[in-house]
């Protein structure tokens, strides 16, 4: 199987989902930040009407400087900031869209630790921006871009806290859950990483009455992913099985993303997560275009499922917003990642660990079954991943040495497996994806490929 190669321009200050970084690090320094708010304002700022941002976070502690500092750049242009505090990522893009903001800006750094920070924007449509204005922004971060820029005295704009955020969000997601449907009866694990979903997580779930047992639901600004969430999904496996729950689900920091355990304990990751609502969609008439997108991570098993199934799968580059962009030209109704990113696209602009949840919760309603059945067929091959630090980034096709074991190991692996070798978007690291037929086979074959990389790119 052929290998694909994700070639990335890499830029200064944005990666393969917005800018991340250590708080009060250059480029998440208050300075920096303030321009950064400067600029999100004056992209933003094309006519003469008044303009309004809206700025959301997760629970850590950097993300009340973050928030300020950007507020003070924004509002130094003329433009208003609606600060709904700590919400999920899909919640603000949700809620910038619904609110008719111009913008809307997430402070998070996802499952990353609580010392990390980034920025995430989306436009008015509540899609993230477009790599093109990304660049924009970048450019005007220079010494000679917005520092000096500012609004008239009289023109500065205004700050004002959304009480109700949550609240919004937590009406909308209950209207993504049928409503023939309930989720009385059912008994639910929930570990929301002590991040941005501590509330609206169970809250949800608990109106639509299901029985919630919550672990992760006491942020103190430090404890963000610290054990708990999608990374750590054996703390709601074990309140699955102490417990005899129907579904355990571990959100990750910012909550786009979500990884389900069955009933028996089984880990369900992305991949099957998609698996099993392809086959949901298709069966009811709603997969027109016979098509699901994942990522040149999504494991070999997904492709032989939903081929079996008379399904298309098409792979995009890492990161849920590429795999959205894909969704978009080819008409794709469902699409995601293994990490856990799933998109709907009549539903959501942006991947959402609760709405995901929801809707998997709607298949075991439909279908009366436990979810440890809905997974039945869908076969995973072994995969091994090796992350190398790297010293330098250089186009891989340009090192002769990492493409000429690529290419061996292509040629020992022929049909059944593949190989993938990539640089991460937020980390000095190259990273070595195999899928083969054996445990064995993968941690060998990935193993070589790394020693090279790490001879290569290791060190100047």
């Amino acid at each position: 199987m052929s290998t694909d190669k994700i070639l990335k321009k890499e830029r200064k200050y944005f990666g393969t989902d917005g800018v991340r970084g250590v708080a009060s690090v250059p480029p998440l320094d208050p300075e920096t930040l303030v321009r950064f708010g400067k600029a999100i304002a004056k992209i933003f700022l094309r006519d003469k009407k008044k303009h309004r941002i809206l700025i959301g976070k997760d629970t850590r502690l950097s993300g009340y400087m973050i928030e300020t500092s950007l507020a003070a750049g924004i509002t130094s242009m003329g433009a208003d900031v609606w600060l709904v505090g700590p919400l999920p990522t899909p919640g603000v893009a949700y809620l910038t869209k619904s609110m008719r903001a111009d913008a809307g800006v997430v402070i998070s750094a996802s499952h990353n630790p609580f010392e990390d920070n980034g920025i995430k924007i989306f436009g008015a449509d509540g899609y993230k921006l477009a790599d093109a204005l990304e660049s924009e922004i970048e450019s005007m971060l220079e010494p000679n871009g917005v520092a000096r820029e500012s609004a008239e005295p009289g023109e500065i704009g205004k700050a004002a806290r959304i009480d109700d955020a949550s609240g919004r969000y937590t009406v909308y997601l209950k209207s993504c859950f049928p409503r023939e449907l309930s989720l009385e009866g059912i008994n639910i694990g929930f570990d929301c990483a002590n991040g941005a979903g501590y509330i609206v997580g169970p809250q949800t779930m608990t109106e639509l009455g299901a029985e919630v047992i919550s672990r992760g639901t006491a942020p103190n600004g430090r404890n963000i992913n610290a054990g708990f969430g999608s990374l750590y999904p054996d703390i709601v496996r074990k309140l699955v099985l102490e417990n005899n729950l129907d579904i355990g689900i571990a959100l990750d920091g910012d909550a786009d993303r979500a990884i389900l355990v069955d009933d028996k304990g089984t880990v369900i990751d992305g991949d099957m997560v998609l698996a099993i609502c392809a086959l949901d969609l298709k069966k009811r008439g709603l997969l027109k275009s016979n098509r699901v997108v994942a990522t040149v991570m999504s494991n070999l098993g997904l492709e032989k499922f939903l081929s079996f199934h008379g399904i298309t799968l098409t792979r995009a580059q890492v990161g849920d917003r590429y795999v959205l962009e894909e969704m978009l030209k080819s008409g794709a109704e469902l699409g995601g990642e293994q990490s856990g990113h799933s998109i709907f696209a009549d539903m959501s602009t942006t991947g959402d660990g609760i709405l995901t949840a929801l809707q998997v919760l709607a298949i075991m309603q439909r279908e009366n079954k436990p979810l440890s059945e809905l997974c039945a067929g869908f076969v995973r091959f072994p995969q091994k991943i090796i992350n190398v630090p790297v010293s330098h980034k250089p186009d891989l096709e340009s090192v002769d040495a990492v493409q000429t074991i690529i290419r061996q190991k292509e040629k020992e692996l022929k049909d059944t497996g593949r190989i993938l070798v990539r640089y991460s978007g937020t980390e000095n690291k190259a990273r070595v994806m195999v899928e083969c037929e054996s445990e064995d086979g993968c941690k060998k074959h990935a193993t070589d490929v790394a020693q090279v990389i790490e001879r290569a790119l290791g060190s100047l």
